[in-house]
């Protein structure tokens, strides 16, 4: 049996979310001894501290005079409408800063591209967007700015953000970004299908192999026509709920990897048995998103794995009514999700006038009108515990019925695995089941020499 070898070398992204801590957005709770950091003190808090403190400290973030910035996103042309009218109303808001928005592509080419402007101490931009994956990285190398001074200072108000996406935004307890745009792990699926067929996405895992069937539309020569369901190959993220719902901790207690333990063998070997069956259409290699989407615009897959960002894409693309449904829960009756997203930071190699300016718009950015501008407008989430039970967010399910399933779960939403080698395990065990969903391979064998290759990546970064 051929064995492989990956060593990867994207050693700069680790992941920034603390273990196991749940969103709390539908409780509205702030209990979490994590979320309750310095990152929340109020106004009244900053106050205690002395007056002449709180002035002293908040005239050092002032913009006292007119200042060009630019800011940096990921956000593709089906957005440019959206964040031309976002930034035209900041910079008509007030008169001394004036922001120009620049698209820079995908989260690793934005990543790519900071860590050159860093290294070269040129060319930054005022704000950035990142995937939560590279908070821990930016945070522990100091890229980014530490928003601890400029929140306690100006009394920003952070308590209202969902527990869990705020501290998705920190490191080791620092704030050094604030939530922006999230999302969750859902499937999409075509409900016109399902109900001409009598289909209904399962909520058990143990239901999973007669919906493909069902789903799964195959040709007079045996070969797949329809997929039951396709999974993104591409990003582990995509189907890692799965494992952990199945009790696989992938980081144990004592920093070693269980991906070659019985259940997720197991998980492997069912995944590898759908593909190989061709009921699931296993997506990797290049353009495997966009691939993947045009399969269901052309109704050669009945459902697909995807995140919730991209609801309005589909929609848009489609022809038919699209349905989305929650991940069905494990035999124990286990169903958590993970955020997605991204988060917006300021650049530590800036001069202060620049970051105070930053600031400014970074507080506009994620505040809670155009957040929720940027739900109705994405397929992202509202980020703001206070407009999930309000007017607002009853308007936004009216307009998004489908989200209903994700409002139903939000307290199972949890942050995702924080270890400096996050990155390099996380593409390493992608890499390995690309081989063995493409060769299906021997699945223990196989998951055998990756936990003894990833083992050796964590001991690395302790």
């Amino acid at each position: 049996m051929k064995k492989m070898q990956w060593k990867t070398l994207e050693k700069s992204a680790a992941l920034a979310l603390a273990g196991a801590m749940a969103l709390t957005a539908c409780s509205g709770s702030t209990g979490s001894a994590a979320a309750t950091t310095a990152a929340q003190t109020t106004a009244a808090e900053s106050q205690a501290a002395g007056e002449k403190t709180e002035a002293a400290d908040a005239s050092k973030y002032e913009v006292t005079e007119p200042i060009e910035i630019v800011w940096w996103h990921a956000l593709e042309d089906q957005y440019t409408d959206l964040v031309n009218e976002v930034v035209d109303e900041f910079n008509k808001s007030q008169d001394k800063i004036h922001v120009t928005a620049e698209y820079k592509g995908a989260y690793k080419d934005i990543n790519e591209a900071l860590i050159a402007a860093n290294a070269a101490g040129t060319g930054l931009p005022a704000v950035v967007v990142a995937n939560t994956d590279y908070v821990a990285s930016y945070g522990a190398s100091g890229l980014y700015e530490d928003l601890d001074p400029y929140i306690k200072a100006t009394g920003y108000d952070t308590t209202d953000f969902a527990d869990g996406l705020l501290v998705s935004a920190q490191y080791e307890g620092k704030q050094v970004s604030l939530p922006f745009l999230h999302s969750t792990q859902v499937i999409y699926y075509n409900a016109d299908m399902a109900k001409e067929k009598g289909i209904e996405v399962p909520t058990k895992i143990e239901d999973m192999d007669a919906f493909l069937e069902k789903a799964t539309e195959k040709a007079a020569d045996g070969t797949t026509s329809v997929y039951g369901l396709e999974i993104p190959g591409w990003d582990q993220w995509y189907f890692e709920t799965l494992y952990l719902n199945d009790g696989v901790k992938i980081i144990d207690g004592e920093n070693k990897c269980d991906l070659n333990s019985e259940a997720a063998v197991a998980r492997t070997k069912k995944i590898q048995d759908w593909t190989k069956a061709g009921l699931v259409n296993y997506r990797q290699g290049t353009d495997a998103s966009a691939n993947m989407r045009q399969d269901f615009y052309d109704k050669k897959a009945f459902a697909v794995m995807h995140t919730s960002s991209l609801y309005n894409n589909y929609v848009n693309k489609c022809d038919f009514n699209v349905g989305m449904a929650w991940y069905p829960a494990a035999a124990d009756g286990t169903k958590n999700s993970e955020v997605g997203g991204c988060v917006l930071g300021i650049p530590s190699k800036n001069d202060q006038k620049t970051k105070n300016a930053a600031w400014q718009f970074l507080q506009f950015l994620c505040g809670k009108e155009v957040n929720m501008k940027w739900a109705e407008g994405t397929g992202y989430l509202p980020t703001r515990k206070s407009v999930l039970h309000t007017d607002e967010g009853k308007a936004f399910l009216e307009k998004k019925p489908a989200f209903q399933c994700i409002f139903d779960n939000l307290d199972l939403i949890n942050p995702r695995i924080q270890n400096a080698a996050w990155s390099e395990l996380a593409t390493t065990w992608k890499n390995y089941m690309v081989t063995m969903m493409t060769e299906f391979s021997d699945a223990q064998e196989q998951s055998d020499s990756m936990v003894e290759e990833i083992n050796e990546i964590l001991a690395d970064h302790k």
